[in-house]
């Protein structure tokens, strides 16, 4: 499915591309349905198991914890023994940790199934993000990225849909289950994607004393500073979209006096405006450069995120779902472009893994902020406090002297 949206022109992959493409796009899918698992089934959860809520809460905290040591860990793992391998490996690992927690009898044991289903979802992300950007060309790396993240947003669909069929029916714990799925993809993905002739040719030149370090990412100043200022931006980015995804919902419920469902399709809305926002982001990225695609949709997004407080009917609230959607979380697949021609090809994965699941660490705590928020201001100001973010983003984009060179 994934390799029908690309464009007419590009019929010439080859297979190992294609592959490529449809197994990053699929591992991707399966990693957001078993994160999104987890919040459907929280509050099936709390009640099963008799928690507090600051230890339902804390579940996603110690997810988000593995997600950044597992983005350390296979990150540097798969600049040193492969991608092809490590990206199986972490399919792997996610797969069987959703699935073992059908038999979580205990908060200990769930905090542990989900920290190791968090390592290897974190360790996924950039190990897959690097495949793609070593097996096509520089012009097309902005839409291949883009693709493989929509298949991050067909993956909270079939989520959604899954637990709305299992959860009433069989409870929590067989929806985990699903979870075995992936491994599944494993037997493709080491049968049919291979390394690309640019990671083999590195590997042979790459001596003992030159393997890659979390420290060659701020080797020198002006690089630790373009570390940071992505790791900033990608802060932003998951700040937005949790910020939309965990308080939108009830805050359209509370203005409009929807019921949940009438929420849920506002949330459909949504993800349907950032998959196209996604596709048309990464072509903007291919075919103008980093700096005007990110100014374009983080300007746009500070400005969309007031369009929730004038929404006044059901119609006016999938619209502007669907434009918020389509601008704030346009830009995610692009952060694993840029990040890609940034770093050279013996510390690309680790470089795409540790930014991005920095920021997911970091940006996680959005939710937090604008509950606080919620509680003591007026919704213009969360959405100015979106806004400001986005604002501060796109200055620090503009700091970062290489993406000038870009097309």
């Amino acid at each position: 499915m994934a390799t029908a949206l690309i464009h007419q022109k590009d019929r010439t992959l080859t297979t190992n591309q294609k592959w490529t493409i449809a197994s990053t796009s699929a591992g991707f899918a399966l990693e957001n349905m078993d994160v999104m698992f987890l919040s459907f089934a929280l509050s099936s959860i709390a009640a099963n198991l008799h928690l507090h809520g600051a230890e339902a809460g804390l579940i996603s905290s110690i997810t988000n914890l593995g997600m950044l040591a597992g983005g350390i860990l296979f990150g540097l793992i798969g600049d040193r023994y492969g991608r092809v391998k490590t990206f199986s490996y972490t399919i792997f690992i996610f797969a069987a940790a959703t699935a073992a927690m059908y038999w979580a009898q205990n908060i200990t044991m769930i905090y542990l199934f989900r920290f190791l289903a968090g390592v290897g979802a974190g360790g996924e992300y950039g190990v897959g993000i690097t495949l793609i950007a070593e097996n096509f060309a520089q012009h097309h790396i902005g839409t291949m990225t883009s693709i493989a993240a929509i298949g991050g947003q067909i993956g909270s669909i079939l989520a959604a849909i899954a637990a709305a069929a299992i959860i009433p029916t069989l409870g929590w714990r067989a929806l985990f289950l699903l979870g075995v799925i992936p491994v599944v993809l494993t037997y493709f993905i080491r049968r049919h994607v291979h390394e690309s002739a640019e990671f083999i040719a590195v590997q042979k030149q790459t001596t003992t004393k030159q393997r890659p370090k979390v420290g060659t990412l701020f080797k020198t100043g002006p690089l630790a500073l373009q570390t940071v200022s992505l790791m900033f931006m990608v802060v932003v980015q998951i700040a937005g979209y949790f910020g939309l995804m965990n308080w939108l919902p009830t805050i359209m419920q509370k203005k409009l006096g929807l019921t949940v469902a009438g929420s849920s399709l506002w949330m459909i809305a949504t993800i349907v405006g950032m998959s196209i926002g996604m596709m048309t982001f990464g072509r903007i990225l291919d075919y103008f450069g980093p700096r005007r695609a990110f100014g374009i949709f983080l300007l746009a997004s500070a400005l969309s995120v007031f369009s929730i407080t004038i929404v006044v009917n059901e119609i006016t609230m999938l619209l502007a779902g669907a434009v918020l959607g389509f601008f704030s979380n346009g830009m995610f697949g692009g952060y694993g472009a840029i990040i890609s021609r940034l770093y050279p090809t013996e510390i690309r994965s680790t470089a795409n893994n540790v930014i991005v699941n920095v920021g997911r660490a970091i940006g996680g705590f959005s939710s937090v902020v604008i509950g606080f928020l919620m509680d003591h201001y007026t919704l213009v100001v969360v959405m100015g406090f979106l806004a400001l973010l986005y604002c501060l983003s796109f200055l620090v984009m503009l700091s970062i002297p290489n993406l000038r060179h870009f097309n």
